[in-house]
């Protein structure tokens, strides 16, 4: 079993020991559900009242946390920054197996490095490259023309369906779908008079950027000319979609159940909170926080936190103040009028 004392983490991780630095670490936990041998943090303020009954051997925390704490500690300006590199040592990746499984299709125009793992029941499409030790888990399906980079993981049933290009080390988790048309359609009434959808076609690509990581059943739809495109260290959370021709900026995040429409612009530093819609052909400035359930129906142009929607209340409640949405007009043209009367 793997263990540290508090003085190697201290020393690797450059954080301050308080305490006994002999120490050792074998698990992580949560504060209030720690042993002996495990390391927890204490971050948010609220579970600060934790700290005095946990029984961890080591708690990560800030200088004022600190103070007068008897047991051991590792001292850092964000704890939980400190907490995610530690609790990695616990939490190491498979080793990579290179070699194409028995049971895998490679079309011969395909390039796979000899370091890369092809797992069982993939598909690899023409002229398709996997590089340098790249994971393609089980039942992944890469079609043509995609690119893998270096040290990317598709870890199970994934698809890249057409012009999918994967930077290096990206992470893409089990059932998510990059690259499938995206929702062009053009209305002909030109014919015989019936009006019907014609489908306009999808002849751009995804592209992703170093580090990023796309959640399980996420979807990523290919332009319709020009590519979708996801810069470094984006992470997307499960269940999200993201339409043909948007761009999010480097080191945005993104909650669970969110979608971006078609051509909408997410700048850098960006997080969108669960369930959080964007309209399509709309920008956002870099440094934008959007809570969930929120609907940004227009560009922002400020960085800022921004809602929308209406606070949780009885159904009751709810249904007379939504009757008075529909008033809120004409009681502002009244006192508008009463303003200019007086």
């Amino acid at each position: 079993m793997t263990s540290y004392t508090a003085s190697e983490l201290a020393e690797r991780f450059a954080l301050s020991l308080h305490g006994d630095g002999a120490v050792r670490v074998e698990s992580v936990a949560t504060l209030a559900k720690a042993g002996p041998g495990q390391l927890a943090f204490l971050s948010n303020p609220r579970y600060r009242a934790q700290l005095a009954d946990s029984a961890a051997a080591v708690v990560v925390m800030r200088a004022a946390d600190a103070d007068g704490y008897p047991g051991t500690a590792l001292v850092a300006a964000d704890p939980y920054v400190a907490f995610a590199r530690i609790a990695a040592l616990f939490d190491p990746p498979a080793p990579v197996r290179p070699g194409i499984h028995a049971s895998a299709v490679v079309d011969p125009s395909a390039e796979i490095d000899p370091g890369a793992q092809i797992g069982p029941f993939v598909s690899v499409g023409a002229r398709s490259r996997v590089g340098a030790g790249a994971v393609v888990g089980a039942g992944c399906v890469i079609g043509e023309d995609c690119e893998i980079g270096a040290g990317s993981e598709l870890v199970a049933r994934v698809t890249l369906v057409r012009r999918v290009r994967l930077g290096q080390r990206v992470l893409i988790h089990p059932g998510a779908v990059l690259g499938a048309d995206g929702f062009g359609l053009a209305m002909d009434t030109s014919s015989d008079g019936v009006a019907r959808w014609i489908k306009v076609p999808q002849q751009g690509g995804v592209a992703v950027g170093d580090d990023c990581e796309i959640g399980a059943n996420t979807t990523i739809d290919r332009g319709a000319i020009e590519d979708t495109v996801l810069e470094e260290d984006v992470r997307l959370d499960n269940q999200i979609q993201i339409g043909h021709n948007v761009r999010i900026g480097a080191h945005t995040a993104m909650a669970g159940c969110s979608a971006v429409a078609g051509s909408a612009v997410i700048g850098r530093y960006c997080l969108i909170g669960g369930a959080a819609g964007v309209l399509g052909h709309l920008e956002i400035c870099d440094r934008v926080m959007v809570t969930a359930m929120s609907l940004v129906t227009h560009s922002i142009r400020e960085p800022g936190e921004y809602s929308s929607g209406t606070p949780l209340m009885s159904n009751r409640d709810w249904r007379k103040s939504a009757a008075r949405f529909k008033q809120l007009d004409a009681l502002a043209r009244k006192l508008g009028a009463r303003d200019k009367e007086s």
